[in-house]
């Protein structure tokens, strides 16, 4: 059976047919940029105290210190004594009375919010402080767990009902769900809701990879792994706090958010099924008609049957036949000594990585200065970010390029603490390079992982690895609430775990330039930096037959997904 890349090799490369599909797939990554982190403004907490019994609607901005001295007890915070959030006087100030004999009380009658910064947000609208302080991170948390469901169950149903309608079902699941939440009626129904929202966005990611990745060649898929999906996710949180900025009423922004989601309707007659998705599925003339029409968008009119020497039946049994030699599953990722470090060493990686990228996305509110500027800027480092990504992917080995981004992301936050707090500026600009590095990372370490694994549990190493970066997200939440009590707190605790996670990093054996491990005997130790590399494939492959060969070569590359670089959603 033919190879399908050299099947339509006569294609070309970067034809009118592959630019089309570059564009329209990336353009649909563009929502999954900021449906997620539009939760750094819809559930910031904004300024608030007790609303007070003798003027429930007077804000700190609007009186006097002495006055709100006389009803608003101290509390030592970070930075020095603030205003109560939690608790107010119960009686005025009399003669003879200190305020430390003063009598307290929660706040009975309801909280008062600044709206200096935002019109209102899910915490202003549903009292999320003080005691219930913690339904905040918990939504995000919520958001992020979806997600991890919908990375595990998507691929099964794209797998078996195919790529397109995934990708268009996801995208109908995101943004219908989206606009109910513009209507939600209890902090429960908008948590509900985030759950399921998260589940429509990584599964209509993930599709788009997957299928951007089997439709085009292979000189257009590093592209698109790094300078198509990521980079246009990264087009997308450029797009949230212009949004913010102008929208400062949560459900109005949401609202604008979703409502550009309806311009990808067209894209379902523009955006094909997979061929190779097709044939592996028996439904080869399908594939050719695609193909085909992809020969007459390149202008190539005399093309012929392309398929020929394509049997189901001879693929299927070959599946089955290899099948029957040794089932693999998860136990195979523990079942040597060299592939379980792989896996505990990359378990590690992923989520620390997936830590600190959510922390400092969503912890902007928490930064010296103007939080939507933060934003924009975080933003706008991502794109420099993942294009350095896509060079060092071409050019520069796989471990020194992540643990050297990670290790300068890690050294830059932990260096952030020594900073006086005057020097504002220069501390939002350290912070964004560490946010860069880690990006920088969070992109090549998939590729590394994937090169790692050896083919024939290849798919399940790198299910776990995103499974440890979903666990990794739904706790990053926690970690930006920690912000709140104290700005450097956060960064301390990053740079530490991912300063560590570099180091993990250096342990790992190289990649880049080496062959591709087949089965579990090949994955190579882990070593020392210093070691040298060695090939790595064993005797046992020298004496197979050639049919056995021919099978494996089948299985493992025919139409398996390539591996490249998707993005942190």
């Amino acid at each position: 059976m033919q190879d399908y890349d050299e099947a339509t090799a006569f294609l070309g490369e970067w034809g009118h047919y592959q630019r089309t599909i570059f564009l329209l797939l990336s353009i649909g990554v563009i929502p999954n940029g900021y449906v997620g982190l539009s939760m750094v403004f819809m559930a910031d907490t904004p300024k608030h105290h007790c609303r007070l019994s003798n003027s429930s609607n007077i804000t700190i901005e609007e009186t006097s210190f002495t006055n709100m001295s006389l009803l608003l007890p101290l509390e030592g915070m970070d930075g020095g004594p603030v205003y109560s959030k939690c608790t107010r006087f119960k009686t005025q100030l009399q003669d003879g009375v200190n305020d430390t004999a003063r009598e307290t009380e929660h706040c009975v009658d309801g909280w008062v919010y600044s709206k200096d910064r935002y019109i209102s947000t899910i915490v202003s609208e549903w009292d999320l402080v003080c005691e219930n302080s913690w339904k905040g991170p918990f939504t995000m948390s919520v958001l992020f767990l979806g997600m991890t469901s919908g990375a595990f169950i998507s691929g099964q149903v794209s797998d078996r009902y195919g790529r397109k309608i995934v990708l268009f079902g996801a995208m109908a699941i995101q943004a219908t769900l989206s606009f109910i939440q513009v209507i939600a009626w209890s902090w429960e129904v908008f948590c509900i809701l985030c759950f399921f929202i998260g589940f429509g966005d990584i599964s209509n990611y993930v599709a788009a990879f997957v299928l951007g990745t089997e439709l085009l060649g292979k000189s257009e898929r590093s592209a698109y792994s790094t300078l198509g999906v990521c980079m246009f996710y990264a087009i997308g949180y450029v797009i949230l706090p212009i949004f913010a900025y102008y929208i400062r009423n949560w459900r109005m922004l949401l609202l604008a958010l979703t409502i550009p989601e309806v311009l990808y309707i067209p894209f379902w007659w523009l955006i094909p099924e997979s061929p190779r998705w097709l044939i592996s599925q028996g439904r080869a003339t399908e594939a050719e008609k695609i193909v085909q029409t992809f020969a007459k968008q390149n202008g190539i009119t005399h093309v012929g049957v392309i398929f020929q020497h394509v049997n189901t039946k001879e693929y299927t049994l070959l599946h089955s036949t290899v099948g029957q030699t040794h089932s693999h599953g998860f136990l195979d990722l523990v079942r040597t000594s060299n592939i379980r470090n792989i896996t505990i060493l990359s378990f590690l990686v992923w989520m620390t990585t997936s830590i600190g990228y959510f922390v400092l996305t969503l912890g902007t509110p928490n930064m010296y200065g103007d939080p939507y500027l933060n934003c924009f800027i975080s933003a706008a480092s991502e794109i420099v970010a993942y294009t350095m990504a896509w060079w060092m992917v071409n050019h520069a080995p796989r471990r020194l390029s992540t643990a050297s981004m990670l290790i300068l992301g890690g050294s830059i936050l932990l260096f952030i603490q020594f900073l006086p707090s005057s020097l504002q500026i220069l501390t939002t600009v350290l912070v964004m390079v560490g946010k860069a590095g880690i990006t920088i990372s969070f992109a090549i370490v998939y590729v590394f992982s994937a090169e790692l694994y050896p083919t024939v549990v290849r798919n399940m190493g790198i299910g776990i690895c995103s499974m440890a970066s979903r666990v990794g997200s739904i706790i990053s939440p926690y970690f930006v609430y920690l912000g709140t009590y104290n700005r450097v707190l956060p960064f301390m605790l990053m740079g530490a775990f991912i300063l560590l996670a570099g180091v993990f990093t250096l342990l790992l054996p190289e990649t880049r330039d080496q062959p591709l491990p087949e089965n579990v005997q090949q994955v190579l130790p882990v070593r020392c930096l210093c070691c040298p590399i060695v090939q790595h494939h064993s005797e046992s492959e020298a004496s197979k037959t050639p049919s056995q060969q021919e099978i494996q070569v089948q299985n493992s590359s025919v139409f398996s997904l390539p591996n490249s670089t998707p993005g942190p959603s």
